[in-house]
């Protein structure tokens, strides 16, 4: 079989650390992107973002995150969809470059 190799940009850095590392959505700051890379929860859970366009491989971006624990305001494929905190914890995304 074959070795395979990856691309420049795709391959690790020397010490062997990957620099891309998922972080849940409520993490991101306002104004910023980032591409949806998991859901982590049940299937019922996983339909009702995916039902209302948020799914993996989506780009995202953060319109506004409410004080004292509340909503989180972010933009997919051009429609602003209101999330909850629990929700969102559980949504992982990689911050775009």
């Amino acid at each position: 079989m074959a070795a395979t190799t990856l691309p420049s940009a795709l391959a690790l850095p020397e010490n062997g650390v990957c620099p891309i590392t998922e972080i849940p959505v409520t993490q991101l700051p306002a104004g910023s992107s980032a591409t949806i890379v998991a859901l982590h929860g049940g299937s019922g859970f996983q339909r009702r973002l995916r039902s209302v366009g948020i799914r993996e491989g989506k780009t995202l971006r953060m319109v506004a995150s409410h004080p004292f624990a509340g909503p989180l305001v972010i933009e997919v494929d051009r429609k602003q969809i209101t999330i909850g905190r629990g929700m969102a914890q559980r949504v992982a995304v990689v911050k775009a470059l």
